[in-house]
Parts: C-alpha cells; structure tokens; sequence
C-alpha cells in the first residue's frame, strides 16, 4: 500500500485568551495564552517569526525563531480520538499546521517540508505543561502526553510564504544520522542521558531552546 500523501489539513492562529492553570484546591492562577488555536480561512503567510495573526503570549518556552512553527498532525489526532473516546477539533493541541500523511515523533531534525510557497526545517519536539493540561482539562495530561510519546514538532522558516487548506506538502530528508523528534522527546524525560549521544545531537540545527537544554545538561555531567 503506498505512503498516504502529505496534505496541510488545518491552518490555525490563536488569540490572546484567558486560562485558568492548575488545581481549585492550590490557588490556581489565570495565565493569557495564544494555545486555543482555530482554523482560518483563506491563505496565510507564514513569516520567520510564525504566521501572520497568530499570538505567542509565553515567549520564554514558545515562538522564536526556532520554534516558529508548530506543527501536529492527524495521525496523532486519530491516536487520541481513540484513547479519548472523542474527536478533537483541529487547533486542539495549539498546532498551527495539522497535516496528515506521517507520524510527527518520525520526523528528523532538520528535515524539511515545502508547504504552499513556505519552506520549514524541523528543530524540536513539543514538550508539554501546565498549560496544555488546563486546555484538555486534565491535571493528568503531561504526564499522558510523555507517555503516549505524540508530541508534534516545531520547526523553523527556511523560507517565508504562505500556506492554506489542502495545499500538498512536499517532504526532504534531514541531514544523515539526524535525531528524531521522538528521541529528542525522550531526552527531556530521560533520567539517565547519554554525553555521547547528546554531543552527536548538538551536530544538528536544533531550535536554540533545546541547544541550550542539551549544553546544560552536558555541563552538569561534567561537573
């Protein structure tokens, strides 16, 4: 049976929107986030900083230009549908781009992807918190998200253009012995990191955030 072709499903931007993060039982606080995310209409350019009317609001962990894009795709979508028992609505995870046709912890760092007239290289894995657990409302959810190991990817703008529903995607394979996104995933949450493997990853053109994530780490083993 061939590869399902890549296809831009879903388009999405998010507005500043109030959340309520954590527990009624320990003080929550309200934190204004840019993750409820929803489909829009038309073409939308995609620029080096993300795309054109999308919000960021937490700058410290999200946007740049490393990570200027997140990217999710449906074959998540249909993993979660099954284990939620519900379908989701695209946007749902805060991605900008839903596309359909790969597994998104498959995806090499430094791979790239033609969409409409932009061009994106992969650079990190999504790691989840607070707020992603207040969106699906389920205290629970980081630690579901780490475990079913779906985490979407960001990627960076090699070219800026603009992108819309339906538009094809056209994939280029990342440079030989790239790390995967799902092995980046797994680093974050890894108790037991490997130098060797972590000097190798910074070979790679990685989203700065986790570059720097590496560098430490290995200057904690050396100390």
């Amino acid at each position: 049976m061939p590869a399902p072709a890549l296809q831009i499903l879903s388009v999405n931007i998010g507005q500043p929107t109030a959340l309520i993060i954590g527990p009624a039982s320990a003080a929550p606080r309200t934190e204004i986030t840019g993750i409820h995310k929803q489909a829009a209409a038309g073409r939308v350019r995609v620029a080096r900083l993300g795309l054109e009317g999308d919000h960021v609001m937490d700058t410290r962990h999200h946007g740049g230009p490393g990570q200027a894009v997140y990217v999710y795709t449906q074959e998540d979508y249909d993993h979660w549908a099954e284990e939620l028992g519900d379908s989701l609505d695209p946007g749902t995870f805060g991605e900008n781009l839903l596309m359909a046709g790969l597994e998104s912890a498959d995806v090499r760092i430094g791979e790239r992807f033609w969409v409409g007239s932009a061009v994106l290289e992969a650079t990190a894995a999504r790691i989840p918190c607070m707020v992603l657990a207040a969106r699906m409302n389920d205290l629970g959810f980081v630690k579901r998200f780490a475990r079913v190991r779906r985490p979407g990817f960001y990627a960076r703008v090699i070219q800026e253009g603009d992108v819309g529903q339906g538009d094809p995607v056209r994939r280029e394979a990342a440079p030989d012995g790239a790390p995967s996104i799902g092995e980046t995933f797994d680093l974050w949450f890894s108790q037991s990191r490997d130098p060797d493997e972590m000097r190798r990853y910074l070979k790679y053109p990685l989203a700065q955030r986790l570059r720097t994530d590496i560098e430490e780490w290995l200057g904690v083993i050396r100390a």
